[in-house]
């Protein structure tokens, strides 16, 4: 189940983009048996997608900045080991291709042996601010959709 991959590209779509980032949980997100509560992972999820999004120039912001809000559709975690105060772990989040007007991110959390701790993914929508759904890119993401499928952006 560690190695289970939540998405698939297509033949001939171009690589999931990839961005790591580092946290230390703090005291005071472990629970009473002295691991992380299951609900802070949500947010550490959300740390490495907002680091990627924001890298890539498709970050909250960006959408927001245009009109598009991109909430959340689908969120699922599996949880293989608990994370632990004070220890650092690797939050990985990896954008998938789409040609539909979605975000598919994958992540996993590593110790620091590289040893998977959690693994999930989530799909978020793209919206008007009216909350009509969008069936294509916003133009602003169209160079950013050029540049990835002709291998331009490396990570």
């Amino acid at each position: 189940m560690k190695n289970i991959e939540y998405f698939i590209t297509p033949p001939g779509a171009p690589k999931p983009l990839e961005k790591s980032i580092f946290r230390t949980v703090r005291f005071n997100e472990i629970d009473p048996m002295g691991i992380v509560w299951h609900g802070h992972y949500a947010g550490y999820i959300e740390d490495a997608r907002v680091a990627l999004g924001d890298s890539l120039g498709i970050g909250y912001q960006d959408f927001y900045n245009q009109g598009i809000l991109i909430p959340v559709r689908k969120f699922h975690v599996d949880y293989f080991n608990s994370l632990v105060f004070p220890r650092t772990y690797e939050i990985k989040a990896r954008l998938f291709y789409s040609e539909a007007a979605r975000l598919n991110y994958d992540f996993s959390i590593l110790d620091d042996k590289q040893q998977v701790m959690t693994r999930g993914y989530s799909v978020q929508l793209m919206v008007d601010k009216n909350n009509n759904l969008l069936f294509e890119w916003p133009a602003f993401t169209q160079p950013f959709l050029k540049d990835w499928q002709s291998g331009k952006i490396l990570q």
